[in-house]
């Protein structure tokens, strides 16, 4: 789905945790305090650079609450932080003081308005593949789209007040 897109690609984050689905190294030796490497994540810049520079979006929000667990600082501060380099947007739906307006909504992404892909995760954040709807369905994931985005703030601006 992601070689494929046209114009644009949303993904919608919600668990606390996805350390066993990559990175795990990476993410280790963020535990440990060691200072990113430079080419962290490099493959992946280059594939959004490979799409933004057409001019695509690709933008994602997270749900989350407050404290901020090891692995979403580490996906934040690191990840998020490194992937607006290739012209990837964040977005952060904060729950910590309020309702969660996507209770029970699944990870997913969203190509160009027509494609869901539901991504499926164990409780210990492994990557179990990925569910690829039919576009019937798209009408409802640009609905939790939309609600995810009205009730979302920048990335930087909730990090730059809320970041570790």
């Amino acid at each position: 789905m992601f070689d494929t897109f046209e114009l644009e690609a949303f993904r919608l984050e919600t668990l606390d945790d996805y350390s066993k689905s990559g990175s795990t190294d990476a993410y280790g030796a963020f535990l440990a305090g060691e200072a990113q490497p430079s080419d962290y994540n490099e493959a992946w810049v280059s594939e959004l650079r490979s799409h933004t520079s057409k001019g695509k979006r690709i933008y994602r929000v997270h749900v989350l609450s407050r404290p901020l667990t090891p692995y979403l600082r580490f996906e934040l501060g690191w990840g998020y932080r490194k992937n607006m380099t290739g012209g990837e947007e964040f977005f952060i739906l904060d729950t910590t003081d309020r309702h969660n307006p996507l209770e029970g909504v699944p990870d997913f992404w969203l190509m160009d308005n027509l494609t869901p892909g539901v991504m499926n995760y164990s409780g210990d954040g492994a990557f179990l593949g990925a569910d690829i709807l039919p576009e019937e369905r798209a009408g409802e994931f640009r609905a939790y789209r939309d609600t995810a985005m009205a009730h979302a703030v920048d990335f930087s601006e909730w990090w730059a007040k809320h970041g570790a």
